[in-house]
């Protein structure tokens, strides 16, 4: 009896250490994969910062070469994104940063590049003061290339009464999470993100909120209504507004 008790307490210690394990993993490797969301979207609107903060140096219509090329582009991008999270992708072999995320985020960075480089005939022409290439349209165009290449969703979205693109109109979650991120009390300035996996930790999903800033009021601020550059109506907003979020889905690497 007493040895029968001896090896049921033995089998059930090593029964709480195989489950217990196998448990912290899968959640060990779903903090990975949301920490990976999180870094892609906070790299894809460091692009879209960069791309704001030199709106009116891309529309200047008087200046013909405005030596924004993509490598400018991807130094002023990399500057913002080692400022908002510490890591230094100029050293991405060092960073510290999950594994998985390295190649991703090396190659959303090459993807953003070629999306500069794809506005560059038109950026460099005089004479004309709407060049296209806003933050929105470079968010849409790099995660399409992106995707492409990762099979990782990625893309911007917005409350459905703020949305211009139908293409980026919210599903269920993002549109539950970002009810939330409009509250008042939602932390501002800090990246801090919302996210979800799956009962099996197979898929994680991210969401960053995109809060207005000044460089996003000359087409989204006041007068409500009137046309911005792009033609489309203000919609009257407020810096610190949000103003929607890029929304990641990532799957755990198949073994």
């Amino acid at each position: 009896m007493e040895t029968r008790w001896v090896v049921g307490i033995l089998l059930v210690a090593c029964l709480v250490m195989i489950y217990g394990s196998w448990s912290f993993g899968i959640t060990a490797e779903a903090d990975e994969l949301q920490e990976t969301g999180r870094l892609l979207a906070v790299l894809l609107d460091a692009g879209r910062v960069t791309i704001g903060h030199n709106q009116l140096l891309l529309n200047d219509p008087s200046k013909g070469d405005k030596g924004f090329t993509p490598d400018a582009f991807a130094q002023q991008t990399l500057e913002a994104f080692q400022s908002r999270t510490g890591h230094d992708l100029n050293d991405l072999a060092r960073a510290s940063v999950p594994e998985m995320a390295k190649p991703l985020l090396a190659r959303l960075l090459e993807e953003s590049k070629k999306t500069v480089a794809s506005y560059q005939s038109v950026i460099n022409v005089p004479g004309i003061k709407y060049k296209g290439l806003i933050p929105a349209t470079f968010g849409t165009e790099t995660s399409t290339r992106f995707h492409a290449w990762s099979r990782v969703y990625m893309k911007q979205t917005a409350p459905e009464h703020l949305i211009r693109n139908p293409k980026n109109k919210p599903d269920e979650f993002e549109a539950s999470m970002m009810q939330q991120m409009s509250a008042p009390s939602f932390p501002r300035g800090k990246e801090q993100v919302v996210a979800e996996a799956d009962a099996d930790g197979n898929i994680v999903r991210v969401l960053l909120p995109l809060f207005y800033g000044k460089d996003c009021l000359s087409c989204h601020g006041t007068p409500k209504g009137e046309r911005d550059v792009t033609g489309y109506p203000r919609e009257g907003a407020k810096e610190g507004d949000l103003g929607g979020a890029i929304s990641v889905k990532i799957p755990r690497p198949s073994r």
